[in-house]
């Protein structure tokens, strides 16, 4: 049977810096990612709930230094996604999950 790639994408706010504030849903989206992308105001002991395996791709924005632009972003999501799966986008800010295709 041929193996197919089901690409989902997960919004993940990770709060505003303390790992213990991240929901328990967003815990078990990143458990089940094939790619992160996470920007600068994720805390990044929050990859420790990413499977080893999982790609993990820096994509923020620090002073002076732009990782990607936005459309950058979101084609890096599209790709990944179309190729390994399930893509996390982890975000410092509010915590929540966003859409995703089930």
């Amino acid at each position: 049977m041929h193996n197919t790639i089901k690409p989902i994408v997960t919004l993940v706010g990770a709060g505003p810096g303390d790992p213990d504030l991240l929901t328990v849903k967003g815990a078990k989206a990143l458990a089940k990612a094939d790619v992160v992308l996470y920007d600068a105001l994720a805390n990044e002991e929050l990859l420790s709930y990413a499977p080893k395996k999982a790609l993990k791709i820096f994509v923020g924005k620090r002073k002076g230094c732009h990782a990607y632009t936005q459309d950058q972003i979101n084609q890096l999501i599209v790709d990944n996604a179309l190729t390994y799966g399930h893509v996390v986008r982890l975000k410092g800010g509010d915590p929540f999950i966003g859409p995703k295709n089930s």
